[in-house]
């Protein structure tokens, strides 16, 4: 066994914050919540982490996949890690027991770390969607730009995609990248850094949005993709707040220059082949890379790709759902739409996961179907009510849920990307 099974020495998990864009998916999926943060940086808690890998997939950057070796007296702090804007290299170290030094480059596990590691796996491969695309999806290109040398869009067009006079202010943004290389594909997202400082007088860091155009642009076969930004005026608990991100990307004018990081994703993409089925769920925003796939459909049309589309969309009221209009002008017999609201005066709350059970039928015939992949976007409190309809509808209609659910997660057919 290597040196570093020496006792005094700790493998300890760290973030970069040069490339981390801050998008919470790791301090969400840490079971232990050894992951914390401030306005500035996330960062891993030595004395909690157990090693068990939970927060590296879901990662989209690969920020979170970092470690150094350190004696464990002098572990690297929360605090310390806080005021960080780089990684500290690794130091060499000299063994208390052997008294010889472990390379900088060294990554071999602790016998204690293999087996949480393994033990992670297993409880990873448990979780609830999967970590690998389908098998047909196109490869990704992710990590093109970094907050060092991000690329600068243009912006060729803003607008409202929600009806005036409510309190959701959705947008349509097109960014144009000109002659500059930026690929990506439906169901990736972009970094983007808003100008100016933080309160500590430091650079913004990138907000993070998924793709709401195709891979071949928002206009066919120009360098450009779009996003679909809701304006933040207010946190979760209702109290007024200024988003810093979503309230300079609404505002962007026509010719304005935008600083674009990414692209970021390898795994909610969707897939390629011929007859293969999209089961849609979002709400909001999370319409984005709804939007992205259907679209790559509808121009593909023509050629013959693609099974059934189904999609169930989530919002407060009609006029608060983004793209309502395009959505109603889509052929019927192109894509099967299904909307739930939840504020509509006189009527009961309405929700994706009820109108879900209400099409059990049809969607129990796209679960029995292997060319079926399903895609959940949006916000985090639907989740878990719409995996408990894919169950019930599963066993009502004879399938085994667990080993269906299991089939899904290996195969890349479920993915879920909830906020």
């Amino acid at each position: 066994m290597s040196a570093t099974a020496d006792p005094a020495i700790l493998r300890q998990h760290l973030i970069d914050p040069e490339i981390c864009i801050r998008c919470n998916t790791c301090e969400e999926s840490c079971p232990v919540d050894a992951i914390t943060h401030d306005s500035r940086n996330y960062v891993v808690k030595a004395d909690q982490c157990n090693y068990c890998m939970a927060c590296v997939p879901p990662c989209p950057t690969g920020a979170i996949d970092n470690w150094r070796n350190v004696l464990k007296a002098d572990a690297y702090s929360v605090d310390e890690q806080l005021t960080w804007d780089l990684l500290p290299s690794q130091k060499h170290i000299e063994l208390a027991a052997k008294g010889d030094a472990i390379a900088a480059s060294s990554t071999e596990l602790l016998p204690a770390e293999a087996e949480q590691l393994a033990q992670a796996n297993s409880a990873i491969a448990l979780g609830a969607g999967a970590t690998v695309p389908p098998w047909s999806a196109a490869h990704p290109y992710v990590n093109l730009y970094g907050h060092k040398a991000p690329v600068t869009a243009t912006v060729s067009g803003n607008f409202r995609v929600t009806e005036l006079g409510t309190d959701s202010d959705t947008h349509h943004i097109v960014l144009d990248f000109g002659s500059l290389p930026f690929p990506v594909l439906e169901g990736q997202s972009i970094g983007v850094i808003p100008p100016g400082v933080d309160g500590n007088g430091r650079a913004h860091h990138a907000r993070q949005y998924s793709i709401a155009s195709p891979r071949d642009g928002e206009r066919p076969n120009y360098n450009n993709i779009s996003l679909t930004v809701k304006r933040v005026t207010e946190d979760y608990d209702g109290k007024p707040v200024r988003g810093v991100a979503s309230n300079y990307l609404c505002d962007l004018k026509k010719g304005d220059i935008v600083q674009v990081i990414g692209p970021f994703g390898a795994s909610f993409l969707m897939p390629n082949h011929a007859n293969s089925n999209l089961l849609m769920i979002c709400t909001g925003t999370g319409s984005a890379p709804m939007r992205a796939m259907t679209e790559r459909r509808r121009r593909r049309r023509d050629i013959g790709e693609g099974g059934k589309l189904m999609l169930f969309f989530g919002a407060r009221s009609q006029k608060e759902l983004p793209y309502f209009g395009p959505l109603m002008n889509l052929p019927k017999d192109f894509i099967d739409i299904n909307f739930a609201f939840s504020r509509t005066p006189n009527q009961p709350r309405r929700y994706v996961q009820d109108a879900l059970r209400e099409r059990a039928a049809d969607v129990a015939a796209l679960l029995k179907d292997k060319n079926t992949s399903i895609y959940v976007c949006g916000i985090k409190g639907m989740e878990a009510g719409v995996l408990d309809v894919l169950r019930d509808t599963a066993i009502a209609h004879g399938m085994d849920w667990q080993s269906l659910h299991a089939d899904l997660k290996r195969e890349g057919r479920l993915h879920l990307e909830t906020y």
